[in-house]
Parts: structure tokens; sequence; C-alpha cells
């Protein structure tokens, strides 16, 4: 047989395999979902990113005809289960919940990572924004922004505060803080945002940076003394809280983005798929309710809207961590 006849076959093998693994991912589109999607939470249970996931997931099942099952896989500021996902196979079965500490902070304030927000992930979209609460246990001796930053130079490097962990947006908001407000506070990290609460609620440190859902009974019972929230404006849930930016630091922002990621190389058509029934959840009355109780606002749009915003928060957030001097293991 000649050589030409040989690559000639060879490159007819070749476009035939590609043919048919080309007809396969089809099929497999087509027929998506066909048995329950996985959405990992990166964190333990108990904070805000498991409270807004189970409310898109609830609404999304009906749309998919499939239960989404809640993963809780924590540790280190969200980037072992953001991670694990990434290395996940690129079937649509395995979804991460994108959150702005994972995506955002975690690549600058970790060493080493181990993904890439923007190239390991396929965006599916957005699904909203909400901004932290600046805390205090009603044992503190302060009752507004500019009294606690007052509190914190008279007692430098005394004061504590408590975060989600390393790595996450409570984390960073509160270096963030220190250094726009020109103090020194000692960071005490925990293994997500529930068991800081917990330890706030007893009096075991006295300031927190937390999401509204973890922290808006509490304040309401009197059970914490609620200062301002971390966004440019003020919270619709909350009108009466006034912002950082308003009480004391002009310009002051740090808020929370949630959305939806796969593994890179999910097809397109499960990516739309999944987006369609995303937007649908959003747009659905009783989601905008509690994601509102919650003093989150919905985000839907497009899996590109949520790569931009990817990139633009990890430009943001990178330059925040870098003038903090937070660095993580």
């Amino acid at each position: 047989m000649s050589c030409s006849r040989i690559l000639r076959n060879a490159w007819t093998a070749i476009v035939l395999l590609a043919g048919a693994a080309v007809t396969a991912v089809t099929a497999s589109a087509q027929d998506y979902p066909n048995r329950p999607i996985t959405l990992v939470v990166p964190f333990p249970p108990g904070g805000s990113t498991t409270i807004v996931a189970r409310i898109v997931a609830d609404k999304m099942s009906e749309a998919l005809g499939q239960s989404i099952v809640i993963d809780n896989r924590g540790g280190a500021g969200g980037t072992v289960g953001s991670r694990a996902v990434s290395k996940s196979a690129p079937d649509g079965y395995t979804i991460l919940l994108g959150y702005t500490g994972t995506l955002a902070i975690g690549p600058t304030l970790y060493g080493n990572v181990g993904y890439d927000p923007r190239k390991d992930f396929e965006p599916i979209g957005r699904i909203g924004t909400a901004p932290n609460t600046l805390v205090v246990h009603p044992s503190t001796p302060v009752h507004s922004v500019a009294e606690l930053i007052a509190y914190a130079k008279a007692n430098p490097g005394k004061l504590n505060y408590g975060s989600a962990g390393i790595g996450t947006v409570s984390h960073v908001c509160g270096e963030y803080f220190a250094t726009a407000a020109g103090v020194k506070l000692t960071h005490i990290p925990y293994k997500g945002t529930g068991p800081a609460i917990i330890d706030l609620l007893g009096g075991h440190i006295p300031v927190a940076f937390a999401p509204v859902p973890a922290t808006h009974e509490n304040a309401q019972s009197g059970k914490l003394r609620m200062l301002a929230v971390t966004s440019a404006v003020r919270s619709t849930l909350l009108p009466n809280v006034p912002t950082i930016a308003e009480a004391a630091l002009p310009g002051f922002e740090a808020v929370l983005r949630y959305g939806l990621v796969a593994p890179r190389g999910t097809p397109r058509a499960i990516i739309e798929r999944l987006n369609a029934a995303l937007n649908a959840s959003l747009a659905s009355g009783d989601v905008r309710a509690r994601l509102a109780i919650d003093g989150a606002e919905p985000l839907p749009g497009t899996p590109a809207d949520y790569a931009a915003d990817i990139d633009r928060e990890e430009g943001q957030w990178s330059k925040v961590v870098k003038a903090s001097g937070a660095k993580a293991e």
C-alpha cells in the first residue's frame, strides 16, 4: 500500500472519529439532564452561599425535570471545592456556585489556588449580588462605624473580627476596612459564616463582617448590633442601615456576587440549557422574594455577562488584596 494511501486512510479515520465524537456530544446534550445534577457549594452549610444555592436550585430543578443536589465542600476559603469542580468531568452533572471569594479573591490571596477563574470554568450565568454587613456584639462599646474606628485606634491590634475563613469576602472586606480606616484589626478565621456568627453571638469575638442572611434576624432581635452595610448604596432590605461609605469611609464598596459555573469544556448546549433554567428561576416571583429576604438582588443574564463580571471582579479584588497585604498559604 502506498504512503499516500495510508495517509489518506488515516485522515479518513480521524474525520470519522471526530464526527462520532461530535454526534455523541450532541446526543448527550439533547438528552441532558437525565439524572440528578450536583451543585457544589464550596463552603460549610449555614452560610449565605448555601442559602442562595438552595433558593435557585429548587426552582431550576422544576425547569430541568431533574433534582439538583447541594454538595457542601468547604475548605481554604472555598478554593478546595472550586478546584475539585474545575477538574470534574465537563458533562453538566457537576457544577459550582461561583462566588466573589473563590473566583475573584482566592487566585491572588493563595500562592497556588489550583485553578484559573477565567480559563478553567464555563460561566453559566449570574444569580445576584448582595452586601456584607458590619455587625458587633451588643457588649462592644460602639454604636456607629465612626465609633468603631475610634475604638480600634484607641486599642490598636486588640480588636478582633471574625470571618467565614481566609480568602472569603468577609475576610478581605475586613482587611480592606482596616486599610481604608487606618486601623489595626486582628483577623479570626472560621470554617464558614455559621461558626463565626455562633461565636459572635456568644460574645467570643466582638466584630464580624458577614452576609445579610446570617445577621439580619439576629440584628432585628437585638442579639447583634448592625452598624453598616458594605455596598455603595443602602440595601432595599435594610433601608435604615447606613453604608460604610456614607458613615465614615467615602468610596468604600465590597459586595458579594453569586453565579453558576461549570468545568471548562462543558458543551455549549448544556451551558445554554442551564442558563435558561437559571434565568427562568430568577424571573420567578417566589425566588425573587426569597432572595430579597436574604438581601440579594437578582442579576439575570447570559454566560458572557457573567464571564465579564468574573474578569472585572478579579481585577478589582486583586488590587484590594495586594494593598491590604493579606496572604494565605
